[in-house]
C-alpha cells in the first residue's frame, strides 16, 4: 500500500459523518509511548479532543461502548484482540448486530495504523469496516487531516490505492464482506433503468439489479468514473459539471445504495459490472 499521507482529495460533503462539536478520538495502541505521542500531537489542535486511550483491541471495544468517540486510531498487532477483530465488533456493535454499547449516534470511523505496509492488513480491514489506514510513520500533519477527513465522512485511500486493493478483491469472498457491511439492499429510490455500459457478459444478480435500479443514468456515470480512481474535480471536468454537482450525485450513489464510503463504492462498481479490472 501506498504511503497513506495519500487522502482522498475530493473531500465532499458526501457520506456523512463528522459532530457538531471537536471530534472525539479513541487512542487504541498496546505501546504507551505511542500514545502519548499521538495525544501530544492532537491536543493542539481545537477541532480534535483525545477522549480516550485502550492498550489492546478488548478495551477499545469497551472504550469505544462507554465514550462513543468519532474516531478510532486503531493499531494493528496488540495482544488479547488484534485491531482488525476489534474494528469488526465494534462496528458490529455500532449496527446493533454484535457487541453492546451501539453508538446513538452511528458508527465510529475507524483509522488502522500500522508499522506495516501490507495489503493484507488492507483487505483485513475493509472487511472489518475500516474507513482507512495510516502507516505510524506519517508526517503529523498527515495524521490530523486524516482524523478529519474520516470524523466528517471521507474514506483514507487514495483513488489509485483504492483502485489496486478493489482489483485484488473482486469476486472473491473479500469483496462480497466488504459489500455485505455496508450495501444492505433496502427500499430506496428508484431511478432510470440502468444500462450496462457494454457489460452484460455476466448478469447481475437480483439484489445488486435491484440497487442499481435506483440509480439515475448520470449518478450511474458518476459511479463508473469514481471506480476507475477519479477524484470528484475529474469527474466533473470529464463531464462538463460542476464540483459541487458532481459531489451531490455522489452523494446520492452513497444513499442510494447504502454504502459508507467511497471505498464500499468501488467495490460496489466492480461487483455491478460497470467496470472491469483493468479498465
Amino acid at each position: 500500500m501506498a504511503q497513506s499521507g495519500a487522502i482522498d482529495d475530493s473531500r465532499s460533503g458526501e457520506g456523512g459523518g463528522g459532530a457538531a462539536g471537536p471530534l472525539r478520538v479513541l487512542l487504541v495502541d498496546d505501546q504507551k509511548l505511542v500514545r502519548s505521542g499521538f495525544e501530544l500531537m492532537l491536543s493542539v489542535e481545537d477541532d480534535i479532543e483525545v477522549v480516550g486511550e485502550a492498550s489492546d483491541g478488548l478495551e477499545a471495544v469497551e472504550r469505544v461502548a462507554a465514550l462513543r468517540p468519532d474516531v478510532v486510531l486503531m493499531d494493528v498487532q496488540m495482544p488479547r484482540m488484534d485491531g482488525i477483530e476489534a474494528t469488526e465488533r465494534i462496528l458490529a456493535g455500532s449496527r446493533g448486530d454484535g457487541i453492546e454499547g451501539a453508538s446513538e449516534g452511528g458508527a465510529p470511523r475507524v483509522v488502522i495504523l500500522t508499522t506495516f505496509d501490507r495489503d493484507d492488513y488492507v483487505f483485513a480491514g475493509l472487511r472489518a469496516g475500516a474507513s482507512g489506514f495510516l502507516l505510524k510513520n506519517c508526517e503529523p500533519d498527515q495524521l490530523v487531516e486524516a482524523i478529519r477527513a474520516v470524523g466528517h465522512g471521507h474514506s483514507l485511500l487514495a483513488p489509485e490505492v483504492t483502485k489496486r486493493v478493489i482489483e485484488r478483491m473482486v469476486g472473491t469472498p473479500d469483496a462480497e464482506a466488504v459489500l455485505a457491511a455496508g450495501a444492505t439492499g433496502g427500499p430506496g429510490d428508484t431511478g432510470a433503468p440502468p444500462a450496462d455500459e457494454g457489460h452484460t457478459d455476466q448478469a447481475r444478480d437480483p439484489e445488486t439489479e435491484k440497487a442499481m435500479a435506483r440509480l439515475t443514468d448520470r449518478e450511474r456515470e458518476v459511479l463508473a468514473l469514481l471506480a476507475r480512481g477519479r477524484s470528484n474535480a475529474e469527474i466533473a471536468k470529464e463531464l462538463f459539471l460542476g464540483e459541487a454537482t458532481i459531489k451531490t450525485h455522489v452523494s446520492n450513489c452513497l444513499s442510494k445504495l447504502h454504502l459508507r464510503d467511497r471505498v464500499q463504492a468501488v467495490v460496489f462498481a466492480y461487483e455491478a459490472r460497470l467496470i472491469q479490472p483493468g479498465e
